[in-house]
């Protein structure tokens, strides 16, 4: 599948083109200029063509230490991954001397270039149009990203610039199981089993405070630099998904923007991240929760845990500026004692110490994700489950209610991901709370289901002789 990456100044639409290319709202839109900063690669379709699609920052001017620079190199490592470039001016606004410096660029990478004039639509988009012939890079293609105007030349310019790889390439069939997608399993009551497909990549998703370090980490993770990093907070905006291979295992990793107080955000761009950062939790199987070692286990930590497991999804806190630790072995003991006591939805989760500046512990945090996964897929014999049921009730039965016995009769699971329970008895809606919290912590330790969030209903078996009528 070959590569197409968007280039263009800040604010001409490259996201827009971006987000209409790969059908869905991935890249985050805003008026205001320099919304991107990180590349986002997707799969795009345009007419019967499939191709991966790489939206960029905008080539802005800067020293190689700002954050301008960093933003720019990120761009620069697109055009070199991509097999043809879509340079994009805004034929509203007309050419600029940026438009004309970056034009000179892109003409040194030797890349098949197709030049893009967005915004075409009406009598002033024309006139910028024809106006772009000026930077001699060939006919441009009059666009609107927007509005879905101007795709079918787009289409003709791509297939002319890239003859070999437009005739070469297979429409993806349309019915096929979108990747990442779960799979269900046949499960035998009498063993256990998981419903853990290794042939799909493992989403994940990296959360945590502004500043705690996640797009380093995840670099240290891939071995490149490939998610812009800096002093300044608030660098991540877009939720970026990253591809990898740890050891045989297929990853797709998101970095997301750090998330604050919801009473602290207050600019619109802002909300847009953090709402793009919600969306991929939700979309990820596991979620990492990075915290500060220097300032552990702050309110918003502990929200963005309980939004973790209240999405169902397995979680692992890593710890993250280890490396600026001292008397690390009572700190750790004292962090996971801390996590036991502000966590009990997700008892037992696992908190990994890691420096992502470093590269310390990142294997050990690893492991933990898969192992926590694994238990995330388990599903359970409801022989064992029944066994385990009689035991608990026979060591603390369940109380009275107005002078009746509470019932329990049978327990199933019903699914995983995360573990899903079903009680069966009588008067299961008087049971405490109480009690319910101690079916679920018994369930946990005795199979081991440390780290995830369990749920578990109650269904109340039904009377067979409450709607007969009485005997005269």
């Amino acid at each position: 599948m070959f590569k197409i990456a968007i280039v263009g100044r800040p604010n001409v639409g490259k996201s827009t083109l971006f987000n209409r290319l790969v059908g869905k709202k991935l890249a985050l839109v805003d008026d205001l200029p320099g919304v991107t900063r990180d590349r986002r690669q997707g799969a795009a379709r345009l007419g019967d063509l499939s191709f991966a699609i790489i939206d960029t920052a905008g080539l802005e001017e800067g020293g190689a230490e700002t954050l301008a620079g960093r933003a720019r190199a990120q761009t620069e490592a697109a055009i070199n991954e991509a097999d043809a470039i879509f340079f994009m001016v805004d034929a509203r606004a007309g050419l600029t001397p940026d438009d004309r410096r970056f034009a000179n660029l892109l003409r040194r990478s030797s890349k098949p270039l197709i030049l893009i004039a967005n915004k075409a639509e009406g009598r002033g988009g024309e006139d910028g149009a024809r106006e772009a012939f000026e930077l001699g890079l060939g006919e441009p293609v009059p666009l609107s990203a927007e509005h879905g105007e101007g795709l079918g030349e787009l289409y003709a310019a791509l297939c002319e610039a890239l003859p070999e790889a437009t005739r070469a390439e297979p429409a993806e069939d349309e019915n096929a199981t979108a990747a990442g997608e779960p799979a269900g399993a046949d499960i035998g009551e009498e063993e256990d089993a998981s419903e853990l497909d290794t042939s799909k990549p493992l989403r994940i998703a990296v959360i945590g405070r502004p500043n705690v370090g996640k797009s380093t980490l995840l670099n240290r993770i891939l071995g490149e630099e490939r998610l812009l990093t800096g002093p300044e907070a608030g660098i991540t905006r877009d939720a970026i998904a990253v591809d990898l291979d740890w050891h045989g295992r297929d990853l797709q990793m998101y970095d997301t923007a750090g998330l604050r107080r919801r009473a602290r955000v207050e600019a619109k761009l802002e909300k847009l991240a953090s709402a793009d950062a919600l969306r991929a939790v939700k979309f990820a199987e596991t979620v990492v929760l990075l915290i500060d070692a220097n300032a552990p286990f702050e309110k918003q930590d502990l929200t963005l845990a309980d939004l973790a497991a209240r999405e169902g999804r397995a979680l692992v806190i890593g710890v993250n500026k280890w490396d600026l630790v001292e008397d690390r072995g009572r700190r750790l003991t004292h962090l996971r004692e801390e996590a036991a006591r502000l966590l009990p939805q997700v008892k037992g989760v696992p908190v990994m110490p890691v420096a992502g500046r470093t590269g310390e512990g990142i294997a050990a945090l690893m492991e933990a994700i898969f192992a926590v996964d694994r238990i995330w897929n388990k599903k359970i014999a409801t022989a064992k489950l029944n066994r385990w049921l009689a035991a608990a009730i026979a060591s603390t039965p369940p109380p009275a209610v107005a002078g009746r016995r509470i019932k329990i009769r049978y327990i199933t699971q019903l699914r995983a991901r995360p573990p899903y329970f079903v009680i069966f008895g009588n008067q299961l809606e008087h049971l405490p709370e109480s009690y319910r919290r101690y079916l679920a912590n018994g369930l946990r330790d005795t199979f081991d289901l440390l780290g995830v969030p369990i749920r578990i209903s109650m269904k109340t078996s039904e009377n067979p002789y409450a709607r007969k009528p009485r005997r005269k």
